[in-house]
């Protein structure tokens, strides 16, 4: 086993974390560098000014992310479910043998019609491997949410919701942005709660949606509360489409403020949540780095 540089490059930041053997996190850093603001044939130079002192001999670097789409450092072809950590390790794309690669992103195909991820990959297998499970069902918040079912320690099957796109949208570009408060808010429990109940009765977002402005025209709820109240309509959306039932599981992984949102709508519907926050990027590409070193 050996020191792994743990590399997440998204869209618009990149967070590097150095990993001993044992797991153990040396030392972090973040940089507002992600794919977007790196012009072509760049990414060499700038990975080696963020990084290049911890690429000592003998140090391994893992990269998720969207590092590897058409628009970063290099394609890293996606690979197909189910997929497992083995899958994965031998998937990878080599910038330097032996000493840097991409982690490859993954797809699943459902009626003719395919669905990927690049990055959460990394984070589901770092979450299970923290929880010690081998199997779950496991949602992942975000602009794009992604609901992702675990056997056997392999990926059968995934989708993506865009939950926090179709958010932005209303809550910025459409009608309802006029009754919403401007800016971050306080989150309200209540209103949430109340947008949510709203969703799992409705007859769709398209429908339900228009709620938020009749709310504010009849004074029936502060432009304070309604993000709240918008949010809990489209969460409630996305998870009525899932067919949970009391009594079920899921792993949450995400940041703190969003995934609270999701359990405060999970437990409402019954069921039970664990939730595993910024340590799954690393551990998953430590673990996928031990999977190298065992073959």
């Amino acid at each position: 086993m050996t020191r792994l540089l743990a590399v997440d490059w998204g869209s618009s930041s990149l967070r590097g974390a150095l990993i001993e053997p044992d797991g153990r996190v040396l030392e972090e850093r973040y940089f507002a560098r992600g794919i977007l603001t790196v012009p072509g044939g760049e990414f060499p130079l700038v990975f080696e000014n963020c990084f290049g002192d911890w690429m000592n001999a003998g140090t391994l670097c893992l990269i998720s992310g969207m590092a590897g789409s058409k628009q970063g450092w290099r394609e890293a072809p996606y690979c197909a479910c189910p997929a497992g950590f083995d899958d994965i390790a031998g998937h990878l794309q080599w910038l330097e043998p032996g000493r840097i690669a991409i982690v490859p992103g993954l797809s699943v195909d459902r009626d003719g019609v395919p669905d990927v991820m690049r990055g959460e990959e990394t984070q589901v297998f770092g979450a299970l491997t923290l929880l010690g499970l081998n199997g779950a069902r496991l949602v992942l918040p975000g602009t794009h949410s992604k609901w992702v079912s675990v056997r056997q320690g392999r990926v059968r099957d995934f989708s993506t919701w865009m939950s926090g796109e179709f958010y932005a949208l209303l809550r910025q570009h459409s009608m309802l942005a006029r009754t919403l408060a401007d800016g971050e808010t306080v989150h309200d429990a209540d209103a949430f709660s109340q947008g949510f109940g709203h969703a799992l009765r409705g007859q769709g977002l398209l429908n339900t949606a228009f709620s938020a402005r009749t709310l504010s025209l009849f004074d029936r709820m502060s432009a304070l509360a309604l993000p709240s109240y918008l949010s809990g309509l489209v969460i409630g959306e996305e998870l009525k489409a899932q067919a949970l039932k009391p009594g079920d599981t899921v792993v949450l992984v995400g940041a703190q403020t969003l995934t609270a949102r999701y359990q405060q709508a999970l437990e409402h519907l019954g069921v039970s949540v664990e939730r595993v926050g910024a340590p799954a990027t690393g551990r998953g590409l430590r673990a996928i780095a031990d999977t190298l070193t065992r073959a």
